[in-house]
């Protein structure tokens, strides 16, 4: 097994976790750094508490290994690891005060009160309060009592510092200036930080690194600037700030077709004619008169945000946000440019969800042209084809064939909905079954992490025999 390396402090190694039948983490492999504030990111029952969880001792995963300073420390309770957690609660003693919540971790370990005191005091003065010592907790803001927390956690030097979602108590302005406080602790004590949001502006402001998770899974680790210009997929492209994913073309090396127009670009290594998704962030679309645009669209709606104007421009079928320190009127046409280094090349993610069933007739009904097969443990009827009984299918269902059964009574009852990209056109949504995935264009919006059931319109399926019926 490959050893973390030496700024390493924590190495999560192949990690699996499942609860219920259900996989929470699905074989993650994640390094942390010394001294480094590093975010996990991601929606909800991503698997990002869980991730927490597993480093500060809560919970033990069904394999993998967790290296701390590049030691195994599988098995280690909690209060073995030197490491300290603040939770969103802060769960302060309301019995005592300031001074005495932050040096409790201190008693306990009984140090001498000179020594106690040395430390609570410059503790109170890194998290800026000092004079604050015999202050009742009940008299606190949310912000002085999420301060108290910090310096109960960091007053027993732990190499590591976990925080779950403790700004999600705050309310927006004062959430804002703790996540630049909470930077500038981190860098006055140099500890390692990990942190977990689903909030992406306290990723990006607070971090060195983030790390994005979806579906018990990394989709991709690296600095905010990275995160946000560079998404590795459209997932982590719609998840982090405000973006327009297109279906597009790479026709080649830099060169794309969008919207019905080939665009130059700087990515390289797609191949020819590929089908790819392309990200251009509403920031990077430049406002000209229509005979000087790439694009050309006409402007549906205008609001003004303060610092800029956003704009919501339909090219054709397919809507475009636009933040521009311009107006234009609703109703009037505009040209829209990109310089190439803005637009960003994805894989898709169409080929790996092809839709694709392959099964053995099991009854038919030649009067109804219907035929029934076994999928995932229920029967399904596909009209429209007749085929003998024992013969063997290959059915490849469009992603506009799926829907969505609002009466509840769908080919497949209990589809887990994994993501949804708005496409400009339609949203893409990808489910999950028992055995495989799906891709769906939807019209409405649909609740990631939910269970639906799935219906398949055969009729604008293909079918291929891929075996005949044995005789005799």
């Amino acid at each position: 097994m490959k050893q973390p390396t030496e700024n390493t402090i924590i190495s999560l190694k192949d990690i699996f976790i499942k609860f219920d039948d259900e996989v929470i983490l699905n074989h993650i492999n994640l390094d942390i750094h010394d001294n480094e504030f590093v975010t996990i990111l991601g929606p909800s029952g991503c698997g990002k508490t869980t991730t927490l969880r597993i480093i500060g001792g809560f919970v033990e995963p069904d394999s993998g290994d967790v290296f701390f300073g590049g030691r195994r420390i599988n098995g280690t309770p909690p209060n073995k690891r030197n490491v300290n957690t603040v939770f969103q609660k802060y769960s302060l003693f309301p019995h005592l005060n300031v001074f005495e919540n932050v040096a409790f971790g201190l008693r306990l370990k009984k140090l001498p009160k000179a020594e106690i005191k040395e430390k609570v005091t410059q503790m109170l003065a890194i998290v800026d309060l000092k004079g604050y010592e015999k202050r009742s907790i009940s008299k606190l803001s949310g912000g002085q009592q999420q301060r108290v927390a910090i310096a109960r956690a960091l007053v027993c030097n732990p190499d590591v510092v976990l925080l779950d979602e403790p700004l999600g108590a705050l309310d927006l302005k004062l959430r804002k200036s703790m996540q630049l406080e909470l930077k500038e602790i981190q860098q006055k004590t140099g500890k390692t930080f990990i942190y977990v949001t689903h909030d992406q502006e306290e990723a990006l402001t607070m971090s060195d690194r983030v790390v994005v998770m979806n579906n018990g899974v990394i989709e991709q680790t690296g600095t905010p600037e990275d995160i946000y210009n560079e998404p590795v997929n459209a997932f982590v492209a719609d998840f982090i700030g405000e973006a327009n994913i297109l279906n597009g073309t790479m026709i080649d090396d830099c060169r794309v077709k969008i919207l019905g127009k080939e665009l130059e670009c700087v990515d390289r290594g797609f191949g020819k004619n590929t089908p790819v998704d392309v990200v251009i962030r509403p920031e990077d679309i430049e406002i000209t008169a229509p005979e000087n645009g790439q694009l050309v669209g006409t402007v549906q709606k205008s609001t003004f945000k303060g610092v800029h104007y956003e704009m919501s421009v339909m090219c054709g079928r397919c809507e475009l946000l636009i933040h521009s320190t311009r107006s234009a009127e609703i109703g009037s046409q505009i040209g829209m440019c990109v310089i190439p280094f803005n637009i960003q090349i994805m894989n898709k993610l169409l080929p790996f969800y092809n839709n694709v069933i392959e099964a053995e007739v099991t009854g038919c009904d030649r009067d109804k042209k219907t035929f029934d097969f076994e999928l995932e443990g229920e029967t399904v009827t596909a009209s429209g084809r007749v085929f003998d009984v024992g013969t063997r299918v290959k059915i490849t269902l469009p992603p506009d064939a799926l829907s969505l059964a609002g009466d509840g009574v769908g080919d497949l009852k209990d589809v887990y909905i994994e993501s949804v990209v708005y496409k400009g056109e339609h949203n893409e949504i990808i489910l999950e079954s028992d055995e495989r995935k799906w891709l769906m264009l939807s019209d409405t919006d649909e609740q990631v992490a939910t269970y639906v059931p799935l219906a398949f319109d055969f009729s604008k399926a293909s079918f291929e025999v891929i075996g005949k019926p044995e005789e005799g």
